[in-house]
């Protein structure tokens, strides 16, 4: 949080935050980018990954800690906290004579009287929520959807009563669980304000689905894509640049493109590949058997990707290893990295330039996914 402890205060009151120090809820490692760049507050309604196996993530960031289901008192209770936390904020907010406004003052009076609070995850959190309208919520793990419907929808519907606020509720999902659920299921959900859905798709190609573990077809994809879509959720699908490297970068891209055709999701987000000690895919490339592409190479999947895309809706770059490069002792990015992206078709054309503008461009200056992951050596 950091707030300036310099800003116009009112010091005539004195500050209580003891109650704001004794509240604690759980929260997960992850959420998507966009969630963070609207303040979402951040609910976990499951533990870890309900599948753990893909080769390019093996649930490292869980710790390979087993799936769980939180119970729906459980999740309640949560937000039950949240409720005290952003009540015990406006209180002192009404003290400071700002009407219960959620500012930057109130923050700075806060932090000024108990120090510690500007490390409580919990408190910063929920104060930012509140500082930005309390309107976006993003309930974690990796596959909330993966819930009993009428647990998730207890869930839904009395998040909705505490905080009247919240315009939008979001999640991750796989494309299997969204298969398995029932369409009425699915609206329901969407009914009781479930508004948007996270889908790792990471390629459409069956060769590359089947190589990396996922667990899902490239028909499943377009299955579950059409089916969220027609439950009336608005559809984020994420693509994973390079998860074929070298050798099946084309087919990936192509591929790729074919099945979001199908699905026609609002949003498609890219995430170059990574790799790390520890992840199976990791292991094939320290033996050779997965090769990466080098960063030109990269971009040219990207312009095949996008050459083939024929959909309206939004393509997004929000991940800094998209196209980084070096320009004297600054670092740049080729695409803008914003949550909305571009919008296609109608900047289609502006997306190619781009990516031949970064092709002209000594791929020497080019930061390389190996410098950012520890293995120039290999």
């Amino acid at each position: 949080m950091a707030y300036d402890a310099s800003m116009n205060v009112p010091r005539t009151h004195t500050v209580d935050t003891a109650k704001l120090s004794s509240y604690s809820l759980e929260v997960g490692p992850i959420r998507p980018p966009s969630e963070g760049g609207s303040h979402s507050l951040l609910l976990r309604a499951t533990r870890n990954c309900s599948w753990n196996r893909c080769k390019f993530c093996y649930g490292m960031i869980y710790n390979r800690e087993k799936f769980q289901l939180r119970s729906v008192d459980e999740i309640e209770k949560d937000i039950d906290t949240v409720k005290a936390i952003a009540d015990e904020i406006k209180a002192i907010s009404w003290k400071l004579e700002y009407g219960g406004a959620v500012n930057a003052d109130v923050g700075t009076a806060i932090i000024r009287s108990d120090p510690n609070l500007n490390a409580n995850h919990c408190f910063v959190m929920v104060f930012n929520w509140l500082r930005f309208g309390a309107k976006t919520v993003f309930l974690q793990d990796a596959n909330t959807l993966i819930m009993p419907t009428e647990q998730l929808l207890g869930v839904l519907r009395y998040l909705k009563e505490t905080f009247p606020t919240i315009e939008r509720i979001t999640s991750y999902a796989r494309a299997k669980t969204v298969v398995k659920k029932s369409l009425e299921e699915l609206k329901e959900l969407n009914r009781a304000g479930l508004s948007r859905l996270h889908v790792g798709m990471e390629t459409g190609d069956d060769e590359v689905l089947s190589y990396v573990d996922k667990g899902v077809t490239a028909a499943e994809h377009i299955e579950a894509g059409k089916k969220a879509k027609e439950a009336g959720f608005e559809l984020s699908e994420y693509v994973m640049i390079d998860l074929g490297g070298r050798a099946k970068s084309d087919q990936h891209a192509r591929n790729t493109a074919r099945v979001l055709n199908e699905i026609a999701p609002d949003f498609i987000r890219l995430r170059p590949f990574m790799l790390g000690p520890g992840l199976p895919l990791y292991e094939d490339y320290s033996q050779g058997v997965l090769e990466l592409s080098s960063p030109h190479e990269r971009l040219r999947e990207v312009k095949t990707l996008v050459e083939n895309l024929d959909v309206t809706g939004r393509v997004c770059f929000d991940h800094f290893l998209n196209a980084w490069y070096r320009d004297s002792d600054r670092r740049y990015t080729l695409f803008k990295q914003d949550y909305d992206g571009y919008k296609f078709p109608e900047e289609k054309a502006k997306v190619l330039e781009l990516i031949e503008e970064g092709l002209r461009i000594d791929e020497s200056t080019h930061i390389h996914v190996k410098e950012m992951i520890g293995m120039t050596h290999l």
